[in-house]
């Protein structure tokens, strides 16, 4: 689960969690309980049509991860075989948006940049921080992005040509920290054809959704609550998911969609919320 900035200090510190982090993952290890399992991952394939999609984009696959969270529930072992069920969906543009790190990175650098190696988009894989990663280092966190080969979109645009036509793709740093900055993807964005939102807080979709320049809005943070209940649902609600915590929303004509993450934060345990890799194909609407 997400985890508020009022929780960052005092007995509870960065500095607490890093030393049980990196205990609880010597034991897990010692357990035997730091393994791949593919089936503990869900696939979960989404069809989203875009207005003024050009038909050369019919058919476009997106494959949408969120929350690593390197070193906590997530192991080099499981972080590679990932990689493999990822590069399994074909994907033509991969996405990540944030919370690379827990509460520990010079620890877990080697680990995360060998994973993302080897993730292998037809264009390019594409990545937005999250609050965890400001809070551990950004500047360290995006030079592990560089070196594991994914282009990191915080408050900047990319855009993906085919046969003449083109897709963007854009991302907002965070918001928790203050970060984003939609005003200069706004600027950066270089004509109306349609786009694509990263951003790590679901519940900024009611700020990119009223721009009314976005078409999608991928998201994370929330890990879907990891505790999903029968006749309940996602009970558990925090800072910037209280109100679109898991799956598909429309929010003012814009689709968004809240990934449930990958890994683990806090607690190393999930209810009727297994990690989830998103796979997205667009059509024209």
């Amino acid at each position: 689960m997400a985890t508020d900035e009022t929780t960052m200090s005092g007995p509870f510190s960065v500095a607490w969690r890093a030393r049980m982090q990196l205990s609880m993952a010597v034991a897990m290890e010692w357990l035997g309980r730091h393994r791949f399992n593919p089936d503990d991952f869900e696939v979960v394939p989404l069809t989203v049509s875009i207005p003024r999609l050009d038909p050369a984009f019919d058919g476009y696959r997106i494959v949408h991860i969120s929350d690593i969270h390197m070193g906590h529930w997530m192991t080099a072992a499981r972080l590679a075989g990932l990689a493999q069920l990822v590069n399994a969906q074909s994907p033509d543009l991969i996405a990540i948006t944030g919370d690379f790190v827990s509460y520990v990175l010079d620890e877990v650098a080697g680990d995360l940049v060998a994973g993302l190696s080897l993730l292998r988009p037809r264009d390019v894989a594409v990545a937005t921080l999250g609050n965890h990663d400001h809070w551990l280092g950004a500047a360290g966190v995006r030079h592990l992005l560089w070196q594991g080969g994914i282009t990191e979109l915080s408050n900047d645009v990319c855009t993906i040509h085919r046969h003449g036509a083109r897709l963007h793709v854009a991302g907002v740093d965070d918001v928790i920290v203050g970060q984003d900055r939609l005003d200069a993807v706004l600027d950066k964005l270089p004509s109306p054809e349609p786009t694509i939102l990263l951003c790590h807080e679901p519940d900024f979709a009611d700020v990119s959704a009223a721009s009314g320049r976005f078409h999608l809005q991928l998201s994370g943070h929330s890990h879907g609550t990891q505790l999903v209940l029968p006749r309940v649902g996602t009970f558990i609600r925090g800072h910037y998911f209280r109100k679109y915590p898991i799956g598909r929303y429309d929010v003012n004509g814009m689709t968004l969609y809240t990934n449930r993450g990958v890994g683990t934060n806090t607690i190393r345990l999930r209810i009727n919320c297994p990690p989830e890799i998103t796979v997205i194909t667009l059509h024209p609407a």
